[in-house]
C-alpha cells in the first residue's frame, strides 16, 4: 500500500512539474504575443488593429449631415454599426456603403431602434453637404422613418484621427485618395468596441449576433482571430493551409491539462481510502 502511494505521490509530481513548466511556456507566449501585438501595431500602415473592449472616446465632436455640431456621446445611446469612408473614394467606400444598405434591408432588426449606423468620412476635406448628398444614394431602400438613424457625419484633423486610431482603422493618403481597409466594426450603447466584421457584404446572422452582442456589452473576438490561428497564407499556392502542427499541440495541451486533473482526483481517492 505504502509503496503504490509512493508511485502515485511520485507521479502527481512528476505531472506537476510538466504543468507548471506548460504554465511558464504559455505565460511567455502570452508575452511575447502581447509585444508582437504592440509592434505590429507600429508598423502597420494599412489595416484593421483591433481594440475589442476598449472604449472609443465619446466626447469627440463632429458635423452631422446638417451642419451641426454633436459628440459621439449625444449619438451613441444604442448598439452601433461604425464605418469609416470617403466620399470620393474610386474603390471600396461606395461597396462598403451598398453592403451596409442591403444588411440593413434584410435584417429582421429595426434601424432606429435596435441599432443605428455611424458613416465617418477620414477626409477633411469632406463637407457636411457632400455627406447628405453621398447618403442619398444608400438610403433608398430604408423607410423614411428611419434613414435619420443612419448618421453621416464629417470632421477636422485631430478629431478624425483620435477616432481612428481609438478602433485601430489604419489609413494612409495616397495622392488624392487614400488606401484604406473596409469593415464596419460593432459599438456597445456605452461607445465599447465589441466586434468586428470585415469586407464589403456582411450576413444578416453575423451581423444581428453582432447587435445582441454589442447590447450586452460583450467583446467577441472575430472568426478572423481563429482563423488566423489554424491557416496561414501560401504565397505560392495562393491560398490557405491548415496549420496541423498548431491545431496538434493545442489539443496536446488540453489532454495534458485534463490528465492532470484525472490523476489528482485518483491519488486524493487514494489517499482518502487510507
Amino acid at each position: 500500500m505504502t509503496k503504490n502511494f509512493k508511485i502515485t505521490k511520485t507521479g502527481l509530481n512528476a505531472m506537476k512539474k510538466l504543468l507548471i513548466t506548460l504554465a511558464l511556456a504559455l505565460i511567455g507566449l502570452a508575452g511575447l504575443y502581447s509585444q508582437s501585438k504592440a509592434i505590429s501595431e507600429d508598423i502597420v500602415e494599412i489595416g484593421i488593429v483591433e481594440k475589442l473592449g476598449e472604449t472609443i472616446p465619446m466626447g469627440l465632436t463632429f458635423y452631422n449631415e446638417d451642419n451641426d455640431t454633436i459628440t459621439l456621446g449625444e449619438l451613441i445611446n444604442k448598439p452601433t454599426i461604425l464605418s469609416f469612408v470617403y466620399f470620393d473614394c474610386p474603390n471600396l467606400c461606395s461597396p462598403l456603403m451598398s453592403g451596409i444598405s442591403e444588411v440593413i434591408e434584410k435584417l429582421d432588426m429595426t434601424l432606429g431602434e435596435d441599432y443605428q449606423v455611424i458613416t465617418i468620412s477620414f477626409n477633411t476635406e469632406d463637407t457636411p453637404e457632400k455627406a447628405k448628398e453621398k447618403k442619398v444614394n444608400f438610403v433608398s431602400k430604408i423607410g423614411e422613418d428611419s434613414r435619420k438613424y443612419w448618421i453621416y457625419l464629417t470632421g477636422d484633423l485631430d478629431n478624425i484621427q483620435e477616432i481612428t486610431s481609438a478602433v485601430g482603422f489604419k489609413y494612409k493618403p495616397q495622392g488624392l485618395d487614400f488606401a484604406h481597409p473596409s469593415a464596419i466594426i460593432m459599438l456597445s450603447p456605452d461607445g465599447k468596441i465589441t466586434r468586428y466584421l470585415y469586407g464589403i457584404n456582411f450576413l444578416p446572422f453575423d451581423v444581428k449576433m453582432a447587435v445582441i452582442e454589442a447590447q450586452q456589452g460583450i467583446a467577441t473576438p472575430t472568426i478572423n482571430r481563429i482563423l488566423e490561428y489554424c491557416f496561414v497564407y501560401d504565397p505560392n499556392g495562393r491560398t490557405y493551409t491548415l496549420q496541423v502542427t498548431r491545431i496538434v499541440g493545442g489539443i496536446m495541451v488540453f489532454i495534458v491539462a485534463i490528465i492532470f486533473v484525472v490523476l489528482v482526483i485518483a491519488g486524493r481517492k487514494k489517499l482518502s481510502k487510507k
